[in-house]
């Protein structure tokens, strides 16, 4: 893949990118942009999660990239795959917003804090620090991210584009 290549992941998706190449989702409001970085092999992933665990799918054929708790272990297999080492990588990540107010305190309408959680959660497990985050809110994102800079761009209507 070259320079200038736009690689788009979908909803519930997840891909990797090198060279160059620019990973990007767009309509995160409750979902999470996650991705994790090689710095040295210059190679990404992104990962447009839906749902924090994997214990509440009901589709026959389970879609990994869905989850947080399968989404993870997924994008960092393919990037080693690739050659990247585990201790090298980085995350960053974007999204979990509360994009509706729901009266009481139900823990199920809070989707996107809990996706925020899990992902969190998913990289503790494998040890990838997460060195930066724009989560939270009630609005919505369009990321990208750049393989050859690690550069996580974030695109909102109420806050314009910012780069972490």
């Amino acid at each position: 893949m070259a320079e200038g290549t736009l690689i788009k992941v979908g909803m519930a998706d997840l891909n990797i990118a090198e060279g160059g190449a620019v990973l990007k989702t767009t309509g995160l409001g409750s979902c999470v942009g996650l991705t994790l970085f090689d710095p040295v092999l210059r190679l990404g992933g992104m990962a447009h999660i839906m749902l924090p665990s994997s214990e509440i799918a009901r589709e026959g054929q389970l879609n990994i990239a869905k989850y947080a708790d399968t989404a993870v272990p997924e994008l960092l297999q393919r990037m080693k795959d690739k050659g990247a080492v585990k201790e090298r990588v980085i995350a960053k990540m974007a999204g979990g917003a509360q994009m509706f107010a729901f009266m009481g305190g139900s823990d199920t309408m809070r989707i996107g804090p809990r996706n925020v959680e899990a992902a969190k959660l998913a990289l503790e497990y494998f040890s990838i620090p997460l060195l930066s985050e724009d989560t939270g809110g009630n609005y919505g994102r369009t990321v990208e991210l750049d393989s050859l800079t690690g550069i996580f761009s974030i695109r909102s209507v109420q806050f314009g584009l910012k780069e972490i």
